[in-house]
């Protein structure tokens, strides 16, 4: 089937609720309206309002009923309808998704996902374009997956809800029309936890998740004009983080550049560049580089593509570590 990212996870949310009863969608208009990008449209319909259910706008509301309903022992799906909305919802997520488990000794798991839809590239106006994935991997007991293609899509929402976990599942707006893809509909999983390498090279490995990764795919074309072969890493997971994927891809190349939509501050390529330096360091040939987003709010329409990492910066990034 050839799908786009949109529909490769309303293909994977059917196939799921579908197995499992137990499965539940919850979020601000994702019923009647489908959602803001239209990806749970149909699934009102099919499943009814008893398992599709429209939500008032109050996110820490959604998250704490998912909670309560994750561990009753259903397993939710909640919509966050844009990535600035989390902030509210980040208590009942820090204090109590990541902590039940731990809390109660192994007698409660919580097996919640929230669907955040992330990042910038559609010129879309205030607390609608963040990337608010340190705010998550920072804390233990959350997972968090981002796809940047339809076939990753479905495979990493079919692990998601099938985890006993609480995932974070971003993901990036700009992704959600294009490409399209050949999507299996036969079940399948992509594991949390298993970065994917999309293009094996031997000069410098490019890191990235999300739109990134192709932002680095063609940056990575572009190089082949000034003869640097890049291997390109997409994370996929960013907690937990493969760092055996990309140790062993820097161990080859002997360079890296890490690119990411969020702020350069504590953005989670600071804390790869310093997994690499601190088990790696004698590989390098180069210090590690960072093409990120600034630490700014991201900006409106006008200035948005002055903020997002693009193809040139990546290639010149990659060009300084390869001459020093």
């Amino acid at each position: 089937m050839l799908l786009n990212l949109a529909q490769a996870i309303n293909l994977a949310l059917r196939q799921e609720m579908e197995k499992d009863k137990k499965v539940v969608l919850l979020g601000e208009d994702i019923g009647v309206d489908g959602g803001v990008f239209r990806v749970t449209e149909g699934l009102l319909d099919k499943f009814g309002s008893d398992r599709v259910i429209d939500t008032p706008l109050a996110e820490s509301a959604i998250i704490g009923a998912s909670i309560g309903m994750a561990i009753y022992g259903l397993k939710p799906v909640a919509e966050i309808q844009f990535d600035g909305f989390i902030y509210p919802a980040l208590d009942q997520l820090i204090s109590h998704a990541a902590k039940i488990r731990n809390r109660s000794r192994g007698r409660f798991t919580c097996p919640l996902v929230v669907r955040v839809p992330c990042a910038g590239g559609i010129h879309a106006p205030e607390h609608h374009s963040e990337s608010p994935e340190t705010h998550i991997v920072h804390t233990p007991g959350l997972k968090a997956v981002i796809p940047s293609t339809p076939y990753d899509a479905k495979g990493l929402m079919a692990a998601a809800i099938r985890d006993s976990n609480p995932v974070i599942f971003f993901e990036p707006k700009k992704l959600y029309r294009s490409p399209k893809q050949d999507v299996p509909e036969k079940d399948y999983e992509i594991p949390i936890g298993k970065a994917g390498v999309t293009k094996e090279g031997s000069d410098v490995t490019l890191i990235s998740w999300g739109t990134m990764a192709h932002v680095c795919a063609e940056a990575a074309e572009k190089l082949k004009d000034k003869n640097i072969d890049a291997e390109i890493i997409d994370l996929r997971s960013l907690s937990p983080l493969d760092t055996k994927t990309i140790l062993t891809s820097v161990q080859k190349t002997g360079r890296a550049v890490i690119v990411h939509e969020a702020p350069r501050t504590v953005g989670l390529g600071a804390e790869i560049a310093a997994t690499i330096s601190e088990a790696d360091i004698l590989s390098l040939k180069a210090p590690v580089k960072r093409v990120t987003g600034f630490d700014i709010p991201m900006p409106l329409a006008k200035h948005e593509n002055l903020y997002l990492p693009n193809v040139e910066r990546v290639a010149k990034a990659a060009e300084e570590v390869m001459k020093f």
